[in-house]
């Protein structure tokens, strides 16, 4: 909170599917040359939202220390851990992200979200782990540099292209997925982030 209280409620704030990716590819941060362009779009909205309305604005970057976006997400949404490490949504499976929180002195009433199973619980064979070409997911968790190695390379131009194969292969909310220029965006900021 702007006066440094603790909110009353806290509104997260984000995207499923590709309609986010519309809006910010219009923005002067998608072109300007500069580094973590959607992360400095999402401050400079969301900041300018919580001005207008009094409230603080969070976001899932900047750190450390990093705020628990993940688990404000399990309490707001029928959210599960995934075999990849990303929550999967039970509609939109793992097409969907948080770009900050916004939070108000005030309570608001909303309404539950009612509990859904995981949709892995149904999931037969789950391709997610073995489509990655290197088999960088395994029940174990996931081998970050193995991936980035791999997508780097020239055999991983797939990858930076068209996406994560892992990812891809989940058949959980496919109609929400990204578009490849999206995939390709994010797979850029992922290898550049360990750079």
């Amino acid at each position: 909170m702007p006066d440094g209280s603790a909110p009353a409620t806290l509104l997260l704030v984000g995207n499923a599917g590709p309609d986010l990716w519309r809006v910010f590819t219009t923005s002067p941060e998608f072109d300007d040359g500069h580094s973590d362009a959607l992360d400095r779009w999402s401050q400079r909205v969301l900041t300018s939202i919580a001005e207008a309305i009094g409230a603080a604005a969070y976001f899932p970057f900047g750190g450390p220390p990093h705020l628990p976006f993940q688990q404000w997400a399990k309490r707001s949404e029928p959210l599960h851990p995934s075999p990849l490490g990303l929550l999967i949504h039970p509609r939109f499976g793992l097409w969907h992200a948080y770009r900050g929180a916004l939070a108000l002195g005030h309570a608001v009433d909303l309404p539950p979200c009612p509990p859904l199973p995981s949709p892995c619980e149904s999931c037969r064979g789950r391709p997610c782990l073995t489509a990655c070409p290197v088999g960088a997911f395994t029940g174990a968790g996931y081998d970050v540099g193995r991936c980035r190695a791999y997508a780097r390379g020239p055999e991983g131009e797939g990858c930076r292209s068209g996406g994560c194969r892992a990812r891809l292969a989940c058949p959980f909310g496919q109609d929400a997925a990204y578009g490849s220029e999206q995939m390709a965006f994010h797979m850029r900021a992922f290898l550049e982030a360990a750079q």
